[in-house]
């Protein structure tokens, strides 16, 4: 269904779907590893874990901003999020109300470039904490992604 823009063109709605797919599997991962007893936070079961959590992390911080753009593009502009940083963008979804604190965000950033670049026991333990910490913070932009919607 088109609605109309302010520059009275037609717009497309934004399929939150994958999105919401992606927190949904976050969800379940986070859930996993808490259930996991903290005496076998050692094994090979954990390890695996956590490796999980830290991918479904990954694939869902990159959904998540890729759709805070297209949501920009769709409702204020289409280009308005050409060429800008991923603080400026996190900046401007703070401004549309859409997330609260531009730099948790970019702290998510930050442990989603760790896993980029270097793999070991103490930055996977960084960011399996940064991952569950994103959850909600996850769970709170599709809230309000669809509130807009």
């Amino acid at each position: 269904m088109d609605i109309e823009t302010r520059e009275g063109l037609p717009a497309r709605t934004l399929d939150m779907e994958p999105l919401r797919r992606a927190v949904g599997a976050l969800g379940r991962s986070c859930a996993v590893w808490a259930a996991l007893p903290e005496e076998q936070h050692g094994g090979d079961m954990a390890e695996t874990l956590r490796a999980g959590v830290i991918q479904s992390f990954e694939f869902t911080y990159e959904l998540c901003w890729k759709f805070m753009r297209r949501w920009l593009e769709m409702n204020i502009a289409a280009d308005a999020a050409d060429g800008v940083t991923r603080r400026e963008l996190f900046r401007l979804c703070a401004e549309q109300k859409l997330l609260d604190d531009v730099e948790v965000w970019m702290g998510f950033h930050f442990a989603r470039n760790i896993t980029s670049h270097v793999y070991d026991a103490e930055k996977a333990e960084e960011v399996l904490a940064a991952a569950l910490a994103f959850l909600p913070v996850a769970e709170n932009l599709l809230g309000r992604l669809e509130e807009k919607a």
